[in-house]
């Protein structure tokens, strides 16, 4: 058996394409081309039966390295914690000051985006810091 080479991170929310679009712009990820056969995302989600139109929204990296992210609405609101949760990494090899520097940058212009902040973890001899997030619906990630 081989090895998954590729793979997709799924997230349940209520509003699919706000949502997508809002990690399109954490990201640098962008929105794929609609279907063959549709000249916009608007043109096909008019296709769909109403009871599927705004039902989900998806964004990928522009590189194709990192995976794909879809979004699809769920009547649910979030009620407890994520089980999984996305660790932005912007200060990989960084350390002190010069790492919370770059975190609090980062958390500025995502909560500009529509982020809110949690709470910083500081730095506690085995980890470094990192600052606990939320995203426009609610959802936990870390600034990493």
């Amino acid at each position: 058996m081989g090895l998954v080479k590729k793979f997709q991170v799924t997230f349940d929310c209520a509003e699919p394409e706000r949502v997508a679009r809002f990690w399109c712009d954490v990201l640098g990820y962008v929105v794929p081309p609609p279907p063959e056969g549709f000249a916009t995302w608007d043109d096909y989600d008019r296709s769909l039966p109403p009871e599927r139109q705004g039902s989900a929204f998806a964004c990928i990296d522009p590189t194709g390295v990192g995976p794909r992210l879809f979004f699809q609405r769920v009547p649910e609101g979030k009620v407890v914690k994520n089980r999984v949760h996305l660790c932005v990494r912007v200060g990989t090899g960084l350390v002190g000051e010069e790492r919370l520097a770059t975190l609090e940058a980062e958390c500025t212009r995502l909560v500009a985006l529509g982020a809110v902040r949690v709470r910083l973890l500081p730095a506690d001899g085995d980890e470094e810091s990192l600052i606990v997030m939320q995203d426009i619906e609610g959802n936990e990630f870390c600034l990493d």
